[in-house]
């Protein structure tokens, strides 16, 4: 127990003592002291627990709430915590969220979320809602710059929570950081595309990220032969047309 609170406690004893001597009544105690004692010892508190114990991505969400873990908190309008389905086969991680992200609070929306949805729907023959997709950052980093390595940091433990409570059969990186947050600060996209990695025993496919490809039209082809290989993972029929 805490000093100041022995002392209280020790106060208050005396004083019951006291009143118990002069032959009168204990003290009243007010609603509102009684509502506050139903709480519990003071100063303890439940401990909260930890990402890697959690077990659905709902109870996860709730985990992070209004997360103030790093500075992003104060710049951002909505926590983008990550989209689609809990028993998904296959799970995409980009860097963080965009501006039309950080508007709806929603992952992969703007121009290269198009990209990516296309990518899924026209190429994989799979919808958004069957596949799950998240970053390494929940938050808007200002002005869309990469994600400062303490903000990764406060982050990662969540998406490394979201990737165990899905086990996907496969892992699709998109760029740079986010393959850096998962396989090391060595990560390069162009030496390690369209090679298998894994990640904690998950079969692990890095490729550029759509905003890439809108600005290199050229590295799309690159990007459809690696979607290729996690289409043969998964057993996905490969269209000739895609």
């Amino acid at each position: 127990m805490e000093p100041e609170l022995k002392e209280i406690f020790t106060q208050v004893k005396n004083l019951l003592l006291a009143h118990q001597e002069m032959g009168l009544e204990p003290p009243r105690i007010s609603r509102r002291a009684l509502k506050f004692l139903d709480r519990g010892p003071v100063g303890r508190k439940e401990a909260a627990p930890r990402p890697d114990r959690i077990e659905s991505l709902e109870a996860l969400r709730d985990h992070v709430g209004d997360c103030t873990r790093c500075k992003l908190a104060r710049t951002r309008t909505h926590l983008v915590f990550g989209e689609g389905s809990e028993r998904a086969r296959l799970v995409f991680v980009g860097e963080g969220p965009g501006r039309e992200e950080d508007l709806v609070g929603k992952p992969f929306v703007g121009e290269a979320g198009r990209l990516l949805s296309r990518i899924i729907e026209n190429g994989m023959g799979l919808t958004r809602e069957e596949v799950y997709i998240c970053n390494v950052v929940k938050c808007r980093p200002p002005g869309n710059r990469d994600p400062e390595r303490e903000e990764i940091e406060a982050c990662l433990p969540f998406l490394k929570a979201q990737l165990r409570i899905i086990r996907p059969e496969a892992i699709c990186v998109l760029g740079r950081v986010a393959g850096q947050g998962l396989l090391g600060e060595d990560f390069r996209v162009g030496p390690a595309r369209g090679e298998w990695h894994s990640f904690e025993g998950i079969p692990l496919m890095p490729t550029y990220h759509p905003a890439y490809l809108l600005r290199n039209a050229s590295a799309k082809r690159q990007v459809w032969e690696d979607v290729k290989k996690i289409m043969a993972l998964l057993g996905l029929e490969v269209k000739k047309n895609g």
